[in-house]
């Protein structure tokens, strides 16, 4: 009895170029802040702020930006 399955060539994977591929890879720093420095500024934006919360994402970035560029 003849099986269509059992002789099936396998089929190459399909590959779509990603519309999304970044054309520009992040580089790392080379250091990095402590995350100690990096919570006590964002501490400090937080309460400039008026310790209204819900931005502490926001206040951690803007502090290890502000860190990084200093070189701290």
């Amino acid at each position: 009895m003849f099986d269509p399955k059992a002789n099936k060539p396998a089929k190459a994977p399909v590959v779509v170029p990603s519309k999304s591929a970044p054309t520009k890879l992040a580089m790392m720093p080379d250091a990095v802040p402590p995350d100690g420095k990096i919570r006590e500024r964002a501490y400090e934006l937080y309460e400039s702020r008026g310790c209204e919360p819900g931005q502490d994402e926001q206040d951690w970035l803007r502090a290890e930006r502000e860190l990084l560029k200093q070189g701290r």
